[in-house]
């Protein structure tokens, strides 16, 4: 059986990181960062999208800024001929 993130690459899926920076309400001079990463489909990315709407509702902590990279991990693989001999013993 495959594993179910191999299985959501097949899909699509494709590896996202998420950068976020916010402040909490009672330290607004301490700019702070959380990081985390997780499978979404590009370029709606709904999952990123229902983790803005719980930080928005359920966490006190106001966002300043929010930086996304997405990555399709599975696709056409890239290689190059290379002249040589390689002698082991």
């Amino acid at each position: 059986m495959a594993d179910s993130d191999f299985q959501r690459q097949l899909e699509g899926y494709g590896l996202t990181t998420v950068q976020v920076h916010f402040w909490m309400p009672d330290h607004k001079s301490l700019l702070q960062q959380f990081v985390f990463q997780q499978y979404d489909l590009a370029p709606k990315f709904p999952r990123l999208g229902q983790f803005l709407d719980f930080w928005r509702t359920d966490i006190e902590a106001v966002l300043h800024s929010v930086c996304v990279a997405h990555n399709h991990l599975i696709g056409p693989a890239e290689w190059q001929a290379v002249d040589g001999v390689i002698k082991i013993n």
